[in-house]
């Protein structure tokens, strides 16, 4: 599975979704411009001694990583203005799960151009967004779910 952060920028959420990402075998995309270095102290220290284990991707643009990765067309967009609920999605293991920065979300370009593929967690109407590692977690481990936790490797 794949976790594209587009412009992330704060990196403790960034760490906290690398140890997600380590957890769960997915592969973690970032696009710039990022809104701290990779060498971050605070990004290093969320992710504890997990980065070893995430396959960490960092591409200059948008373009590049739809180079990368292929098709964007079946990508899963998430943002809070989408009538569909995360749970109606169906992942597979080669999943790709974009997420916006995190004081903006996803750019409205890209929400116009796949309206198809949004999806909201729903949450009460009082609260704007939820953190942004804690919306990877959700969606990453619903994903999971729908595949019976498979390919994990349990201690």
């Amino acid at each position: 599975m794949h976790v594209v952060l587009v412009e992330p920028e704060i990196p403790p959420n960034t760490g906290n979704i690398a140890r997600t990402c380590a957890a769960t075998n997915s592969c973690l995309h970032l696009v710039e411009p990022l809104g701290f270095s990779v060498s971050d102290r605070y990004l290093r220290r969320a992710g504890i001694d997990y980065w070893e284990f995430v396959p960490v991707r960092i591409h200059p643009d948008w373009h590049a990583v739809v180079e990368w990765l292929g098709n964007p067309d079946k990508w899963y967009y998430f943002t809070s203005h989408s009538s569909r609920f995360y749970t109606e999605a169906r992942y597979d293991p080669d999943s790709v799960l974009v997420f916006g920065k995190e004081s903006t979300g996803l750019p409205g370009d890209l929400l116009e151009k796949y309206p198809q593929s949004t999806y909201v967690i729903p949450m009460n109407r009082h609260v704007r967004s939820l953190n942004l590692s804690n919306a990877v977690a959700i969606v990453v481990y619903e994903a999971m779910r729908q595949q019976s936790f498979m390919p994990m490797e349990l201690s």
